[in-house]
């Protein structure tokens, strides 16, 4: 959503949190996993629309910190929730957080910075940011993913934590309200072949009531001072909505987990306090 910085700034962002299923870890990420070498980089900027300055041996040495970047974000989720969801840690092996540090306001990369310990926001323009990654995996985490499951996310932002998202569940849907960010970002998930992902410009508030079924998972990636109804509305029976909810900059924000029973009920329940920049739109009219 507008200017949605998306940071999860309160100390109790890093509160321990239910365990997952123990399941084979993935293996550390090395230079040139996947294919994705010097050449392969510069093809998907490209392909992308955008342009880089990262030389040869600065990207090496991005794919060498990775490594320890991994470490950093395993320790971190294994701390947080006994154990790291390993499809979570295999998306973050897998995406080249690199490609995704740029400003598109500016017109200018940042790729170098992917993986700096401990994580932190950067700008994307027009008021948005790419989040840490810690921040990010905490909330994918958090939301119990699995690979029958289809998700939405409000806020696409960067396209980093969509792109993250993907890789744990089967279809992945995200709305940004931003229409110069949304359409910029839009070209990116493709040179990587990330085609379960499908995103638009709009206001989140709404949803994508055009997904029929709904959806198992419902990232908000901004505050909002109460849940939409549509969102609710959207959200599959079993179904797990993480969404930040309080005043702006006033410090009283916390971060919600809600679910919806087999009957359809709501249950709630706090997970720790946040700041985020608020969501736009709808959400704010009638604001006094």
């Amino acid at each position: 959503m507008k200017t949605k910085w998306r940071i999860l700034l309160s100390a109790a962002l890093w509160s321990v949190v239910g365990g997952l299923a123990a399941q084979t870890p993935a293996p550390s990420p090395a230079p040139g996993a996947n294919g994705w070498d010097y050449a392969a980089f510069q093809a998907a900027f490209k392909a992308s629309g955008r342009t880089t300055t990262l030389s040869e041996d600065k990207f090496k040495a991005v794919q060498e910190q990775k490594k320890k970047a991994y470490d950093y974000l395993k320790k971190y989720l294994d701390g947080k929730f006994k154990k790291a969801n390993p499809a979570v840690l295999a998306g973050f092996a897998a995406l080249p957080r690199e490609y995704y540090h740029y400003n598109y306001q500016k017109g200018k990369d940042f790729c170098s910075t992917a993986y700096d310990i401990p994580g932190h926001p950067w700008a994307v323009g027009y008021g948005s940011a790419l989040s840490d990654y810690p921040g990010q995996a905490y909330m994918i985490q958090l939301a119990d993913p699995k690979p029958t499951d289809t998700a939405l996310e409000i806020g696409t932002g960067s396209g980093y934590n969509i792109s993250l998202l993907s890789k744990t569940v089967k279809e992945a849907y995200s709305i940004e309200i931003i229409q110069p960010l949304g359409e910029a970002v839009s070209n990116i998930f493709a040179p990587l072949k990330l085609n379960n992902i499908h995103t638009r410009v709009g206001d989140g508030f709404y949803g994508w009531p055009e997904v029929k079924d709904g959806f198992d998972i419902i990232v908000v990636t901004c505050a909002a001072l109460y849940v939409p109804p549509k969102l609710l509305e959207q959200l599959k029976p079993h179904g797990r909505m993480i969404i930040p909810i309080g005043q702006p900059f006033r410090g009283h924000q916390v971060l919600y987990v809600y679910t919806k029973d087999a009957e359809g009920k709501i249950h709630s329940r706090k997970d720790m306090g946040v700041f985020f920049i608020p969501m736009t739109g709808e959400m704010q009219k009638g604001k006094k």
